[in-house]
């Protein structure tokens, strides 16, 4: 069975394979970059390492958070070995459903969702939504 790291975004909990976290941090201060996508919140610096941070909100077509309201980065590993932060509304558990328990997303999932969704697992109460990181931050990273 995998475990998978939980975190919420606009009210849905999303899930990554625990192995491709790197840490979880809360909000950090980020470098705004000129012209950059508007998913793209800025650059931190994490320990001499400079990393995209990417706001999933928007990266979802979602409403921004209120400006005093709280968010966490995710710093996970992409395909390439690079580090990307993923800005989230709060972290969750770490989960370990089974395996037959997941589907492809419902086409209730709305698109922008789905088109960064792998899959969807069926929790006791929820709905976790398996976060493609790949294509979540396609294109975004090198920004």
């Amino acid at each position: 069975m995998s475990q998978f790291c939980t975190f919420t975004v606009g009210g849905h909990l999303f899930g990554v394979p625990v192995e491709s976290v790197q840490e979880v941090l809360r909000a950090q201060e980020v470098t705004r970059v000129p012209l950059a996508p508007r998913e793209v919140s800025g650059l931190l610096n994490l320990r001499g390492a400079i990393v995209t941070s990417i706001d999933l909100r928007r990266r979802l077509g979602m409403a921004d958070r209120e400006p005093d309201g709280k968010s966490v980065n995710i710093v996970v590993r992409t395909a390439d070995g690079s580090a990307v932060s993923l800005v989230a509304d709060e972290i969750g558990d770490v989960l370990e459903p089974p395996a037959d328990s997941f589907e492809t997303p419902p086409e209730t999932v709305p698109a922008s969702v789905r088109a960064v969704v792998e899959r969807v697992c069926k929790l006791e109460k929820r709905l976790m939504l398996l976060l493609d990181t790949h294509r979540a931050v396609g294109g975004l990273e090198a920004a």
